[in-house]
């Protein structure tokens, strides 16, 4: 996991494509689903970007956003509870963090309505230290084992395991680092839920600083509860969710385990991309999270 790439991207939302090349980044057309989030957390450019871009709504601006519903706050609280009683792992540095998962991006096109794309299994594997190139198996947009980027050390930003070991377990403070390295909206709220999801979607965070997350979640303004969400595999769990400009972003969590599932986005009015009111414009679906001793293993 490395730092955010700098690169032009498209006017409003599709600026978050900055956050999620963190791991989105491949050699063809760029999809996506979410913001830090769905693309990527994972690191350095394979390949500049193409034609193809995500398609994500405009950013909301200087639109005012109630607090987060005190359910939103109390769920929250119980997934942290339970992200802080998770074992902790004896991780060696030259280790990689595996995950695998089901995605479907949206893509768009110049010229043509934006669509979602077939859901397909995707793999990343992450040097647990930053010291080493990670890789992305992507097939389906032609990133066939492809090596992505090292971690520039020293960058806030850095998702590495030893970097986020750093990170505060103080919710208070782990929101004032969401507010100094989230990018790629108008909106801080928006960027900063973005960054959760994309945490929670493509790193593995240390128990206390995944607890800290959580609750530092439940002071981004305009979150609340969805209380049936599905995710890219069929499974259906309790969601966080935010709305910016037309598109509702989830982060869906197991009912029972308080375990993150994976993510959905949906445009909650007709779009100018095409997406309509009701459309599923994004969503993921974490299989397995794991560690493995070499670059391209598989548990």
């Amino acid at each position: 996991m490395n730092q955010l790439p700098e690169r032009d991207l498209p006017p409003g939302r599709h600026r978050l494509l900055k956050e999620h090349l963190m791991t989105e980044i491949r050699q063809e057309p760029v999809r996506r689903t979410g913001t830090w989030l769905r693309p990527a957390l994972v690191a350095g450019a394979v390949a500049a970007v193409t034609a193809v871009t995500l398609t994500l709504a405009a950013p909301s601006g200087e639109q005012s956003t109630p607090d987060a519903s005190k359910e939103a706050v109390a769920l929250l609280e119980d997934i942290a509870l339970a992200a802080e009683q998770a074992d902790t792992l004896k991780i060696r540095d030259d280790q990689f963090v595996y995950i695998k998962s089901k995605v479907a991006w949206s893509v768009h096109e110049e010229g043509k309505p934006a669509f979602l794309e077939p859901i397909h299994e995707r793999e990343v594997w992450l040097s647990v230290d930053g010291s080493e190139q990670g890789m992305l198996h992507d097939p389906v947009v032609r990133a066939d084992h492809e090596l992505l980027e090292k971690a520039t050390p020293g960058i806030p930003s850095n998702t590495n395991y030893r970097h986020l070991q750093t990170l505060p377990t103080d919710p208070d403070r782990m929101f004032d680092w969401l507010n100094s390295v989230s990018e790629g909206s108008d909106s801080k709220d928006e960027a900063n839920f973005v960054l959760v999801g994309d945490l929670a979607r493509e790193s593995l965070m240390p128990p206390a600083q995944a607890a800290a997350l959580y609750r530092a979640a439940g002071k981004i303004s305009g979150v609340f509860v969805i209380d049936d969400a599905v995710d890219a595999a069929g499974r259906h769990g309790v969601a966080v969710a935010r709305v910016d400009d037309g598109e509702r972003v989830e982060l869906i969590f197991d009912k029972k385990t308080m375990k993150f599932l994976g993510e959905r986005e949906v445009a909650v009015e007709d779009l100018q991309s095409g997406f309509e009111k009701g459309d599923v414009m994004g969503r993921t679906a974490i299989l397995e999270r794991t560690l493995v001793d070499k670059r391209g293993e598989r548990p």
